[in-house]
């Protein structure tokens, strides 16, 4: 492998934000937690304004992974955020992990390395003219044209009547929102180098581009934002994180591998390794979820008992 081809800048980064975005959903559950006992709003707790910044710092810091690394290399890191959210849950919202439990966590990061060792080192949008073009793919528009159908039908139909009581509607609401919030992030920094590189002959298709796509990226991420707040005043924050988690990534994925083509650069072992990884974390992930589970079933019974 050539070391100088590894983007060891955006896994540095990725790193980072996973880890500040794994604190956000328990800082935000906390606040709904206290709001709720106080009988105030969680919009003036400080808690929870303390888990919207590191989701905004977060964000910030997925945005410049997303522009020095593939896609692919920098989704899957995210499973140290579910870690280290595990965790901290465990410590400020009195979720302790059992046995199966730390058992997902320890799979979650084996296989995020499985998936960095095995993932593309090249990007392969470099203008801003091969980024409109592939943002003009039929393939593309296809794919996108679906998810719009599906967030309308979550958001429009399912969200008001299932949201509540099932947990999937608020998850697939923020899953397909990454189909836009990450090929987003990764074409501003493409058109942003022409829109304010000293080009005059582009400069101005360039900006229009990148205020479009800022102004979807601010949508999606105030859609998604919403909902998660909306999922965290119903459902566990490990639940929520480790579900939205697998969701997440499988869109993401799907969508910058269709809008960047960052498979080509795959050989076959390196495709059953990225599968192979993203098995291993999708096991920890749902052990998470029945460690949760367990754990609720437990407390509903010893409630009952007493």
């Amino acid at each position: 492998m050539d070391d100088t081809s590894f983007p060891v800048a955006g896994v540095a980064i990725a790193v980072v934000s996973s880890f500040i975005n794994g604190s956000t959903f328990v800082l935000q559950k906390k606040g709904i937690l206290r709001a709720r006992k106080s009988g105030g709003t969680y919009l003036a707790d400080c808690v929870w304004w303390c888990g919207t910044l590191a989701m905004i710092v977060g964000q910030i810091g997925n945005f410049l992974a997303y522009n020095v690394a593939p896609a692919v290399v920098v989704t899957p890191l995210g499973a140290l955020g579910v870690l280290f959210g595990a965790i901290l849950a465990s410590w400020l919202l009195q979720e302790h992990l059992n046995l199966i439990g730390k058992l997902g966590c320890a799979l979650c990061c084996c296989g995020s390395v499985v998936l960095i060792i095995h993932s593309p080192k090249s990007e392969n949008v470099t203008s801003r003219a091969e980024l409109e073009e592939r943002l003009m793919g039929p393939v593309f528009l296809v794919y996108i044209s679906l998810v719009v159908l599906l967030l309308i039908i979550l958001i429009g139909w399912l969200s008001p009547v299932h949201g509540k009581s099932n947990i999937m509607v608020y998850v697939g609401i923020c899953s397909l929102l990454g189909s836009f919030t990450v090929p987003s992030s990764k074409g501003l920094g493409l058109a942003a180098q022409e829109a304010f590189g000293g080009t005059p002959t582009s400069d101005s298709r360039a900006l229009y581009l990148f205020l479009g796509l800022l102004g979807i990226l601010i949508v999606s991420i105030l859609i998604q934002f919403t909902f998660i707040n909306k999922a965290l005043e119903n459902f566990s924050s490990n639940m929520f994180e480790a579900i939205y988690y697998v969701t997440f990534t499988s869109c993401v994925i799907l969508a910058s591998a269709i809008l960047f083509r960052e498979w080509t650069a795959l050989c076959i072992v390196d495709c059953l390794g990225i599968l192979c990884g993203f098995i291993t974390v999708s096991v920890g992930v749902a052990l998470l979820r029945i460690s949760q589970e367990a754990k609720l079933a437990w407390s509903q019974t010893k409630a009952k008992e007493d």
